[in-house]
């Protein structure tokens, strides 16, 4: 029976016991975002690129080791090319990490601003409601309307009970799994599909060096 020949890769080796994410494509630069002018370390992922990824780490336990392999369509180009992939990969997750922490710090402010709003008009309502039905001389028009005003302050803290109770945990666990993609190993692996000089053609590769002139 014939084996299958190893396909040849580099990069970071794989830990044992690792929930690997799989990615195919046929250069990579499909993996990033085309109108971004930024340096190729600093760019963003392209959308479906992120997608893909985050979607597939989510469906992995939160507990399991992540390590990402990149399906490369062509041969290997310049020796350093994986470990460029890995540190702009790297780089975009960790930033995506610290725009969630500054999402969730935003909010956790805004919690907290809403939760002195709330106290104040419920306090409000409340001494205002009692105010009115003792100046009523506990009629049932004065009842009502404590009631109304009870029920209104009560109301007025729908907003921060939302943030500290449900909005913050999902923004959290997010930035926790930007964390663990910032952090996994990268490798590449070719399938020797395309002509030798493929990678020539191919973006951020013959373009991340001064160094060496591509003809």
């Amino acid at each position: 029976m014939e084996t299958t020949p190893e396909r040849p890769s580099a990069g970071d080796p794989i830990p044992n016991k690792c929930a690997v994410i799989e990615v195919h494509v046929g250069e990579l630069k499909q993996l990033f975002n085309a109108i971004d002018p930024s340096p190729f370390r600093d760019r963003d992922l392209d959308p479906r690129a992120e997608d893909f990824i985050v979607g597939w780490a989510k469906d992995l336990p939160r507990d399991a080791t992540l390590a990402l392999v990149v399906d490369l369509d062509r041969e290997a180009g310049l020796p350093d090319e994986a470990a460029v992939l890995r540190d702009a990969i790297h780089e975009f997750f960790s930033q995506r990490a610290q725009a969630y922490r500054r999402r969730l710090r935003e909010l956790f402010r805004v919690g907290r601003t809403s939760l002195v709003i709330g106290l104040v008009a419920l306090a409000c309502a409340v001494a205002l409601g009692d105010f009115l039905a003792t100046l009523l001389k506990n009629t049932p028009t004065g009842e009502i309307i404590r009631e109304t005003l009870t029920i209104g302050g009560w109301v007025s803290m729908w907003r921060p009970l939302e943030v500290f109770l449900y909005d913050w945990w999902p923004i959290r666990n997010e930035a926790r799994l930007s964390d663990r993609l910032a952090g996994m190993p990268v490798r590449i692996r070719y399938t020797n599909v395309s002509s030798p000089d493929a990678w020539k053609a191919d973006w951020p590769v013959a373009t991340q060096t001064g160094s060496r002139k591509v003809a």
